[in-house]
């Protein structure tokens, strides 16, 4: 007689333990309507209030790029030729070491997308990973995902979010893949000055351990504050930078972001040859919106940034202003991105 064999169908442990904590609360969230609308802060996304407007040359190029035709079919994993081009163009600060190049960027899903990638090649399940407290909560989502662990290094209220760089350096063992940075800063709005990136690079350097720099809000900073990007400031130092289009021109949903390998040592060979073909995994990010960025960055006139960082300091002074009026909060002035830490 035979017995019927049961079904058992468990997910994997990799995906039980991926949780993100703030869609967890946010997306469960249930808000009893009162006498005042509520003014939701809970996630960075530029579009929700509708105030906020991308520079009209977005819809005029990615219009363009549509009514041609020719960016349809799937772009190459890494992304097409000319707009990694068009990126390593943009980002080849004058003080960096050396310029980029197209084969020094990986155009990915978004900068998230870029995020998983560059964890994903730089570490194993077991291998540790250095990361900011408070933080962007993603990175904490992907390394639990990866089964890599996360060891944390506090940012420092009273020294305007700066690292503190004894306890990021005591962190470290021969299991570390790397240090992550956000700056400017998610959630804390800070920027962080030329000296104390230095002082990172210099922990990184003693230590023979490469920088993941999260650079997704770039540039935008308030009157008064310089934004130095890690890269330009080492030659020794590998680095891979993540950014993309989501923050800066205001339009998270389309989903394009990129890597930028600095490596003037050829430290990252292998690391090259693993995010090449980590990025087959999705067979290249969005197409049109990929063949519209070269036009993007040529068209979109310096009024646009100038203007959108002035706004973010009006609205960011003015949070800042009423909040410091009540009595049991104590917000940190912010200097660039969009966020402000109480």
């Amino acid at each position: 007689m035979s017995v019927e064999k049961k079904w058992n169908l468990p997910a994997v442990p990799s995906a039980l333990r991926t949780r993100n904590p703030i869609r967890e609360i946010v997306d469960k969230l249930t808000i009893v309507k009162g006498d005042k609308e509520l003014i939701p802060l809970s996630i960075g996304d530029p579009t929700v209030f509708g105030n906020l407007k991308p520079p009209k040359c977005l819809a005029e190029s990615v219009s363009k790029c549509l009514i041609e035709g020719k960016s349809n079919g799937y772009p190459p994993a890494t992304g097409y030729s000319k707009t990694r081009a068009a990126i390593s163009a943009r980002f080849s600060h004058p003080k960096l070491p050396q310029p980029l190049d197209e084969n020094d960027v990986v155009i990915t899903s978004g900068c998230s997308g870029a995020l998983e990638l560059s964890l994903k090649v730089l570490a194993k399940e077991g291998d540790n990973f250095l990361l900011p407290r408070p933080g962007f909560s993603l990175y904490q989502t992907i390394c639990n995902h990866l089964g890599i662990e996360i060891r944390y290094y506090d940012l420092v209220p009273s020294r305007s979010w700066e690292c503190d760089l004894t306890q990021m350096e005591s962190r470290i063992d021969e299991k570390t893949r790397g240090i992550l940075i956000n700056n400017p800063s998610n959630p804390c709005g800070s920027v962080f000055s030329r000296p104390h990136l230095l002082d990172i690079l210099s922990v990184a350097e003693r230590n023979r351990v490469p920088i993941l720099s999260d650079e997704i809000y770039e540039n935008m900073v308030f009157r008064g504050t310089e934004f130095h990007p890690i890269a330009s400031l080492s030659s020794e130092v590998p680095i891979l930078t993540v950014g993309g289009i989501a923050k800066q021109y205001l339009v998270p949903g389309w989903r394009v972001g990129w890597i930028l390998i600095h490596d003037r040592k050829n430290r990252f060979a292998s690391i090259r040859e693993g995010l090449a073909r980590l990025s087959t995994l999705i067979l290249g990010s969005n197409s049109l919106i990929q063949a519209a960025i070269p036009e993007i960055f040529e068209k979109t006139p310096k009024e646009y940034y100038h203007n959108l960082n002035l706004t973010l300091e009006e609205q960011a002074m003015t949070c800042f202003k009423e909040l410091s009026q009540i009595h049991s909060l104590r917000p940190i002035q912010p200097c660039g991105a969009m966020y402000i830490m109480v």
